[in-house]
């Protein structure tokens, strides 16, 4: 291999599999290399394997694997569409918290595996994974108390969407939030595609134009377009104005141009 730009998934599971750069190489049976499509628009980001993974090699076969199959079948996206992958590639004794010295170690390989699968979106999932791509793209955390309400926010960076999501164990462990759990893996199915209405949309005309803002483009017309108020009144055949915003907010200044 001539250069690191030049590494493909092999040589980097390969890595994977062999590595002894820290402590947990004694307690692993498995390195667990990521899984999937390998040109995926969405890059799923656990924190760690589990024991079912670490004995079979493979990733989310155990309870979490079932809660992950069911939110995935919900919002009608398939394991073959996306790549699956760890922040930590081996589990973690006792299901402990990971230690930094893990994390910035192991990352090293995440931060391979995103170069190469190259995704539109990364979508980490839990506290660990969420709190290391934020900070890996310098976006602000809010403390831990509130850490919740990143969950089901798209992100828009330089060159990534970031859209955070509980991991699937939550639902194990805190049935409550499963209804907000199911409604935000939902809108997973709406990364796959840019919304119907977009060629024909006025954000389209604007922003080739020079008048609108790439950033309303790519978190509404190619990101959540689910959640645009424009798309829910097109299809609800509801009257609004050109100059209305995908948030719903009105833009005077779109409409003083003369369109």
């Amino acid at each position: 291999m001539n250069g690191e730009s030049k590494m493909t998934i092999d040589d980097l599971n390969q890595e994977i599999k062999g590595c002894h750069k820290c402590r947990l190489s004694e307690t692993r049976i498995n390195a667990i290399c990521g899984e999937g499509n390998q040109n995926a628009k969405l890059m799923l980001i656990a924190q760690a394997p589990g024991e079912n993974e670490d004995r079979e090699g493979k990733m989310f076969i155990g309870p979490s694997g079932k809660v992950l199959d069911e939110l995935l079948r919900a919002s009608g996206v398939k394991r073959e569409e996306i790549y699956m992958t760890n922040l930590i590639k081996c589990m973690l004794p006792k299901y402990r918290k990971p230690k930094q010295d893990e994390i910035e170690i192991c990352s090293e390989y995440l931060l391979k595996e995103m170069e190469i699968i190259n995704p539109d979106i990364l979508i980490p999932l839990g506290y660990y994974a969420t709190r290391y791509i934020f900070e890996n793209y310098a976006i602000p955390l809010p403390p831990r108390p509130e850490f919740y309400t990143v969950y089901g926010r798209l992100v828009l960076t330089d060159d990534r969407k970031i859209f955070p999501l509980r991991h699937p164990a939550a639902a194990l462990y805190h049935p409550s939030v499963e209804e907000e759990m199911l409604e935000n893996y939902r809108r997973m199915r709406f990364f796959l595609t840019d919304c119907k209405w977009y060629p024909v949309c006025p954000m389209k005309r604007y922003y080739e134009e020079g008048r609108l803002d790439k950033r309303w483009i790519e978190l509404y017309c190619r990101g959540d377009w689910g959640n645009c108020v424009r798309y829910r009144m097109e299809e609800s055949g509801e009257p609004h104005p050109d100059w209305m915003l995908p948030d719903g907010s009105v833009d005077e200044r779109l409409r003083e141009g003369g369109l």
